[in-house]
């Protein structure tokens, strides 16, 4: 079943478990698990995620 949306502007700030890097071979963003190191899931356009703070 659906659910509705939270009322108001929803989550607030940044992701704190994961982090993302830009993958030079492909010029996409890469999300990775902060405890594990484990890379999570890749973004199909070159644009980064939302809400994920950025390694450097």
């Amino acid at each position: 079943m659906a659910k509705n949306p939270p009322k108001g502007p929803g989550r607030r700030g940044a992701v704190k478990e994961r982090s993302q890097v830009k993958n030079p071979k492909t010029g996409r963003y890469v999300k990775r698990d902060r405890d594990s190191g484990r890379f999570m899931d890749q973004k199909a356009d070159d644009k980064p995620f939302k809400g994920v703070r950025r390694e450097r």
